[in-house]
């Protein structure tokens, strides 16, 4: 069965919806309007968490509903219910009506259409048995404990979600997609004596399950969990003040998202809140330092087909050799800055309003060699993965905890450290990075973003990289 024909059976076959008569109302509530759209979605998802060897959680949701929006110059009206019903539809459209009163717009152009597929639409729900799934945690909370007799707590969880998605937008254009996800995590928590660390692995992405619950892929994240733990078992303190930072690749890219990201979108750059606003074609980074938002990347986790606006989605340059060359834009904002959408139009959910958001955003790789990196390295911090991080987007201060970081002296890694933070200003940061490896990599799966109360997956990546001159607070005396 296409994708067409199962979100007709999802929208309007199985329930009171019929679709003239929608196309109808549509039509109606965004005459005169500049934007806007009807968000159809349907959802289904599982949980399952294992802890202290047992099954602590076991969970199956199904939702739906719609999301009516209209746009009139930067006002919006945006009224949802998870009612799929005319009655429904038509309060929703006399609702966001208000918002184009006294108003007369020109719609905007209708989003390119796209045959691009970058995920299978089959339900990974359905995939694997709950009785799979239960000892697939099992085996993970026994392999633990028998690899290592110092393990003293493995939590494992397994997680799915099958999203069908049906924009429609006036004069009867419509766009389709089905999106999988799941994500697998690992957490271990290894004791001597009174001292106890913590070392997790997590993976995911737009796919089935049998990947990721396949013996040699869970049993080498559950090998790389126990060896984080392991490793911070023997942490010092990690010293404080100014000095050179050696980030390692892949997940270290939550770094970028976070402070640099962010500063990139478009609303935040048309409301001139950003630290990049009014800077496009300006040098903001060091040489060779190149950035991108790419959600077309097949089967990752932040990647979609088309966004939530229907729009397809593409890879965009951001910085380019250092030099500011683009942000990453919804239709309102694109449209309201005079430029082209670029298919980050995301939302949660239906009762979400789309806001410009990241997908796949990393830097792009260097020409060095990491252990040329290191090796440059004579006084400071290799961090290797991190934890939370607090970010303020009008001036790009930020602070992130490294679950993961090594002392360098000499050019050589060192003894693992705990407690060190990284502390700087993103904008900043990017003009101090000085060495660029060869080796980008996409983190494993995990990322989930925050917006405006709206959480949505994303990808993050990035090659070694080293920072001239970055401050790190620790707790060495």
């Amino acid at each position: 069965m296409s994708i067409e024909d199962k979100t007709h059976d999802l929208f309007f076959t199985q329930t009171d919806l019929d679709r003239p008569r929608a196309e109808s109302i549509l039509d109606h509530a965004l005459q005169g309007a500049d934007d806007g759209e009807l968000f159809l979605e349907y959802c289904q998802s599982e949980s399952f968490t294992f802890d202290d060897g047992r099954l602590k959680n076991a969970s199956f949701d199904t939702s739906q509903g719609f999301g009516l929006r209209a746009v009139a110059e930067e006002a919006t009206g945006y009224a949802h219910a998870s009612e799929l019903s005319e009655a429904a539809l038509k309060r929703a459209a006399d609702s966001v009506q208000a918002v184009k009163t006294g108003y007369s717009g020109t719609q905007a152009e209708q989003p390119q259409g796209t045959n691009r597929h970058l995920y299978v639409d089959d339900n990974p729900l359905n995939e694997v048995s709950f009785e799979k799934k239960v000892q697939l945690l099992k085996d993970i909370d026994v392999y633990a404990r028998d690899k290592d007799p110092r393990v003293r707590q493995v939590s494992c969880s397994l997680a799915g979600e099958w999203q069908a998605v049906e924009i429609m937008r006036a004069g009867g254009h419509a766009v389709r997609d089905i999106r999988p996800l799941v994500r697998l995590n690992v957490s271990v928590v290894v004791g001597d004596g009174d001292r106890q660390e913590t070392g997790s692995e997590g993976s995911g992405g737009r796919a089935g399950y049998a990947a990721y619950i396949a013996t040699d892929h869970w049993q080498a994240q559950v090998d790389e969990a126990l060896r984080q733990a392991v490793i911070n078992l023997d942490a010092v303190d990690a010293p404080a003040g100014e000095m050179d930072v050696v980030l390692g690749p892949g997940w270290p890219g939550i770094l970028l998202h976070e402070a640099i990201g962010h500063g990139l979108e478009g609303d935040f750059n048309r409301k001139k809140t950003s630290a990049f606003a009014g800077l496009l074609g300006e040098r903001v980074a060091a040489p060779g330092v190149t950035v991108v938002d790419d959600g077309t990347i097949d089967h990752r986790r932040g990647s979609l087909t088309v966004d939530d606006e229907g729009t397809p989605t593409q890879n965009t340059v951001l910085i380019e050799d250092g030099i500011l060359k683009g942000y990453i834009h919804d239709r309102m904002n694109a449209r309201l800055m005079g430029m082209h959408p670029t298919g980050n139009g995301r939302r949660e959910s239906f009762e979400c309003a789309p806001l410009p958001r990241m997908t796949n955003t990393y830097m792009m790789a260097g020409q060095q060699d990491p252990a040329e990196i290191l090796q440059s390295c004579q006084n400071g911090i290799y961090a290797v993965s991190f934890g939370g991080g607090q970010v303020d987007i009008t001036n790009g201060k930020f602070v992130f905890s490294c679950t993961e970081a090594y002392l360098v002296e000499n050019g050589q890694i060192g003894a693992p450290v705990k407690g060190a933070t990284l502390i700087g200003n993103g904008p900043d940061v990017l003009t101090k990075v000085s060495m660029i490896g060869n080796d980008m990599q996409l983190d494993p799966g995990i990322g989930t973003c925050g917006k405006a109360g709206q959480g949505v997956p994303v990808g993050v990546g990035q090659p070694t990289l080293k920072i001239a001159g970055l401050t790190v607070g620790g707790t060495s005396m």
